[in-house]
């Protein structure tokens, strides 16, 4: 069955316990998962080849019943049309509490799992279509007056085109302003250019690369070329997210080919060349196990910032310092 978007509380997950999100606006499907699952219990991820390397634990998994939770919410994520084949096993069998969410990206009107949820009314798909200018716009204006944040309208305009059409990037924007204001300083033209225009002094992404390759001394030497501040904390966590995630993937590929050159070669997006050398020391420098601790422990660190605000840089800095010894 397919729904719109905008028809995401017309979800009940325990009347449609599978349900596929498909498309490029990744922004706005993390924020229907957010919706759909209502805050229910903390949802256990899993990549698709996690899942096709390993069908047998992961089918375990999802009808074995747990001592803590009485209900289970399962995301997939980066699924094709390959996990169809064990989507089918488990619609065959009762979920009892257990609830699948399966995160894909653009799926052609001829895929075979895409068209498994379209005729099927036991099940849900909904596509997400990349946000035009205006939709930005009237998030951000919604954004700014549900925090009672003042705000030109010409500045809301230089926000979104920041953007690139990306609602990720809008949020990651304004959540550096709301963190911004929440620690008492003024809004204005002056400082909001500064705020959105971070990532084009010493990159941010250059900071984190460091760190994931475990170069302190290069660490040290860009956080004393940069005055970051408070507001700068959660563009540098996101980053610094992303950046795990991304290294996982490729370390995950290179412990299946054995073949350094191939796995960053066929990185998808692709690789710079200027950046292929701290990627090759990244992945040998992690365990697999080691870096899903680590996104464990920077969304933690998201928390514990948040709560901290006129700290938080501090919290950050000592936090990137730490994860930066071999």
């Amino acid at each position: 069955m397919i729904l719109k978007s905008y028809e995401i509380n017309k979800i009940n997950l325990d009347n449609h316990k599978i349900i596929l999100l498909y498309g490029k606006n990744q922004g706005h499907k993390n924020e229907s998962i957010k919706l759909i699952t209502n805050k229910r219990v903390k949802s256990i991820n899993y990549e698709e080849k996690e899942i096709l390397e390993n069908t047998t634990n992961f089918l375990e998994s999802i009808f074995s019943a747990s001592l803590f939770d009485n209900e289970k919410i399962i995301l997939i994520k980066r699924a094709t049309d390959k996990i169809l084949k064990i989507i089918e096993e488990i619609s065959i069998k009762d979920l009892n509490d257990t609830k699948i969410i399966i995160n894909s990206d653009s799926l052609e009107k001829k895929s075979k799992l895409r068209k498994f949820f379209e005729i099927n009314k036991n099940y849900i798909c909904i596509p997400f279509y990349p946000d035009n200018e205006q939709t930005l716009i009237k998030l951000a204006y919604n954004f700014f007056k549900n925090k009672k944040i003042s705000i030109a309208q010409s500045e809301i305009n230089q926000i979104v085109n920041k953007c690139n059409g990306d609602r990720q990037n809008l949020n990651t924007e304004l959540e550096k302003i709301e963190f911004y204001v929440k620690g008492g300083k003024k809004l204005t033209s002056e400082n909001l250019s500064k705020l959105i225009n971070l990532n084009e002094n010493y990159s941010v992404i250059e900071l984190v690369n460091h760190c994931l390759a475990k170069n302190k001394k290069q660490i040290i030497k860009i956080l004393n070329e940069n005055n970051y501040a408070n507001e700068d904390s959660i563009l540098i966590l996101r980053v610094f997210l992303n950046q795990s995630k991304k290294i996982l993937g490729l370390l995950r590929e290179y412990e299946k080919n054995q073949n350094i050159d191939l796995t960053i070669s066929s990185s998808k997006p692709p690789i710079f060349w200027k950046d292929k050398e701290i990627t090759k020391k990244q992945i040998f420098g992690w365990k697999q196990e080691n870096l899903k601790k680590l996104i464990y422990e920077i969304n933690d660190v998201e928390l514990l910032i948040k709560n901290n605000i006129n700290s938080s840089i501090n919290l950050i800095t000592d936090f990137i310092l730490a994860k930066s010894v071999s």
